[in-house]
């Protein structure tokens, strides 16, 4: 079964449910990082907006789904998802996180439509993170530092971009081709892709 984007680019079942199982093991693994993430406050306390270099884990589900379905829509359906599982299990941002989570993995969809969802390799996928941390530091810039300094928001842009260039887009680039390794990705083009290398 296939169910066709407007471009003619179809979504089979599979996509689906790989693309759900990722986006909903990382809506998990944000009730620890959002832990993990307020704990680190006290090793920022030179440069608080310096702490978004640990803001990448957020972005990873939307550039890891794009990377793995390779469809329209995939990397937007993986920050989005995974977004609403945190809120779902009681993510301290609440209803917030859902409209975070679909600015984000909107900005990683814009790094793959960039390349014209041809380009799956790590440039792309750095990419990807680049621009859902552009799209996550403009998020929270106007609703949550929107009186502060121009250098605090300058230095927490920078590393929110930063973040999700290495931490998202190295770091989704690295989970696939661990699971590209195991064989559980071979019913999808990466892992077709590696078995004729």
């Amino acid at each position: 079964m296939t169910i066709t984007t407007s471009n003619g680019a179809g979504w089979r079942v599979v996509d689906i449910v790989v693309a759900a199982v990722v986006a909903v093991a990382f809506g998990v693994v944000f009730l620890a990082w959002n832990a993990l993430y307020a704990a680190t406050d006290p090793l920022f306390a030179f440069l608080p907006p310096a702490q978004a270099l640990l803001y990448g884990v957020w972005l990873l589900p939307g550039v890891l789904v794009g990377l793995i379905v390779r469809r329209p829509g995939a990397a937007f359906f993986g920050g989005l998802v995974s977004a609403a599982v945190s809120v779902l299990l009681g993510s301290p941002y609440g209803a917030d996180a859902l409209i975070s989570g679909a600015i984000q993995g909107g900005g990683a969809e814009l790094g793959f439509a960039i390349g014209l969802y041809r380009n799956w390799n790590l440039p792309f996928a750095m990419l990807a993170g680049a621009l859902a941390g552009v799209a996550a530091a403009i998020h929270d810039v106007v609703l949550y530092y929107p009186e502060v300094g121009i250098g605090f928001q300058a230095v927490y842009g920078a590393a929110t971009v930063l973040s999700g260039a290495v931490m998202a887009g190295i770091g989704a680039w690295l989970l696939l081709r661990a699971l590209v390794g195991t064989g559980v990705l071979r019913d999808f083009a990466v892992g077709r892709d590696q078995r004729e290398i």
